[in-house]
């Protein structure tokens, strides 16, 4: 097959039909509106380091794979930390930045990244940004958070990086909190009752909104708490109100919104996205800090909401070794990165397996603290 390789600035440079039926996948985060909605609203800014120059792969004039990607002048907003290489880079004299990365922005979300419907598609894909990455004269190429099947497609030229998420998958089949509960020891779900009780008689009451649910004041509110969470931790916030607004609008069912009520006031609320089989956690905020605030709006109320849905996967987003008290258990992500410059390629062999065996060190050691009876099969 005779492939021509394009470059784009913008999704709206693709039809989103064809985009789409690349990935043959529910998840929210890849799709054409998703990605497409966050150039529109200026969530990716090139002063942010994020500037859209997604890969193409065509036969004529039909795509038949591509990938989302953005030129990067920082690390901000990846979840995939390459500081130490940025500066080895630095120390040597040579420039790191800009490289090139294939993700969806903000997201530490796994999920189809080599979008093509065959295994040989998508192992030309990773060979063709090797390529490209050279040829332009960048550093780095990266695939963050890209799919355990799709190991395959990268040559043996591109380093693997793991990290560790708690995630909650319904494996056992429960059919309400109860049941899930009752899979946990003693000590656990007698924390976890404690915790839901105390918000209960706080007089706090939750609603689920999805994106044709919620009012214009909801999304306020939501959007609010965003931004106080950032200001809180000092950050600058990287999503716009018009991007919020624009997903309830033309992702109505995928986005979920669950909102803190205390005496007629919202007092707090989780962002979260979904697909067929997925929850996504993505942000949370509150005015008040009650016990057991954040554990019901971030957690529990999503593990209700997917009981009630049938989901079997809940991401509650990056980092946390609380939530594994919670039944959110340790998971392996994966990325993948090519360096340019085959010296330090093949200094950081060693480094990347190193880590990728400390990771899965600290893995099996999570597990060995894990809620659940011993009879509860790892997910």
């Amino acid at each position: 097959m005779s492939l021509t390789a394009g470059l784009l600035p913008s999704l709206a440079d693709i039809s989103p039909s064809a985009w789409d039926a690349l990935h043959g996948s529910d998840n929210p985060l890849v799709s054409h509106a998703f990605l497409h909605a966050m150039e529109r609203t200026r969530c990716l800014r090139p002063d942010w380091g994020w500037m859209p120059h997604h890969l193409t792969l065509w036969q004529d004039d039909t795509l038949v794979a591509a990938a989302p990607m953005y030129l990067k002048s920082n690390s901000h907003g990846e979840f995939v930390f390459d500081h130490a290489w940025a500066r080895a880079y630095a120390q040597h004299g040579l420039d790191y930045f800009p490289k090139w990365l294939s993700a969806v922005p903000y997201s530490p979300v796994t999920g189809p990244r080599l979008l093509a419907p065959t295994a040989d598609l998508r192992a030309q894909l990773a060979s063709v940004m090797a390529a490209l990455c050279a040829e332009q004269g960048l550093s780095s190429v990266h695939v963050n958070f890209h799919e355990h099947e799709d190991d395959a497609s990268f040559g043996p030229d591109w380093q693997l990086r793991e990290d560790i998420q708690y995630q909650w998958h319904n494996a056992a089949g429960w059919g309400d909190f109860e049941d899930f509960l009752g899979a946990m020891d003693h000590k656990h779900r007698k924390n976890i009752r404690q915790e839901r009780r105390k918000v209960r008689e706080s007089g706090v009451t939750f609603r689920h909104l999805h994106g044709d649910e919620a009012s214009d004041a909801d999304i306020d509110a939501i959007y609010g708490f965003y931004l106080q969470t950032f200001a809180e931790y000092g950050n600058s916030p990287a999503l716009t109100l018009d991007f919020i607004r624009e997903i309830a609008r033309i992702m109505p069912r995928n986005l979920l919104i669950i909102l803190a009520k205390l005496d007629g006031e919202t007092i707090a609320g989780a962002l979260c996205l979904r697909s067929d089989s997925n929850l996504y956690g993505r942000y949370w905020g509150s005015h008040l800090q009650l016990p057991g605030l954040h554990f019901e709006t971030c957690y529990y109320q999503g593990i209700d909401y997917c009981l009630r849905e049938g989901l079997t996967r809940f991401e509650p987003g990056a980092q946390g070794e609380h939530k594994l008290a919670r039944g959110f258990l340790p998971t392996p992500v994966r990325s993948r990165h090519w360096v340019a410059d085959a010296r330090f390629r093949h200094a950081l062999d060693a480094w990347c397996a190193d880590e990728v065996a400390s990771v899965r060190r600290y893995a099996r050691q999570a597990m060995q603290h894990s809620p659940f009876k011993a009879t509860e099969p790892d997910p």
